[in-house]
C-alpha cells in the first residue's frame, strides 16, 4: 500500500492464548507474531503496545524539548 510506503505500518497488537499477534491496521499485509510464556504475559505486552500516540496529544509537548535537542548537537564535542 502506499500509505505504508509514505508513512509506515501501522501494527495493531493482541493477544491470541500466549502468543502475540500483530497485524497492519491498513491492510497491507504486514503481519507477524511472537510466543510468551503465558497468556498473561501475551495480553500485558499486547495492551502496552497497542497504543496510539494521537491520544496522548495535549498531555505530552510536542515542540517545546526541541530547542534542547538542538542546542546539543551545535555544542562543540571535546
Amino acid at each position: 500500500m502506499l500509505a505504508c510506503r509514505l508513512l509506515g505500518h501501522r501494527p495493531r497488537f493482541e493477544a491470541d492464548g500466549a502468543m502475540l499477534v500483530w497485524r497492519c491496521a491498513r491492510g497491507c499485509g504486514h503481519a507477524g507474531s511472537r510466543p510468551y510464556a503465558s497468556p498473561q504475559e501475551a495480553a500485558r505486552y499486547a495492551r502496552a503496545f497497542d497504543r496510539e500516540d494521537r491520544g496522548d496529544i495535549g498531555r505530552r509537548p510536542l515542540l517545546s524539548l526541541l530547542p534542547l535537542g538542538l542546542a546539543r548537537r551545535a555544542r562543540p564535542r571535546g
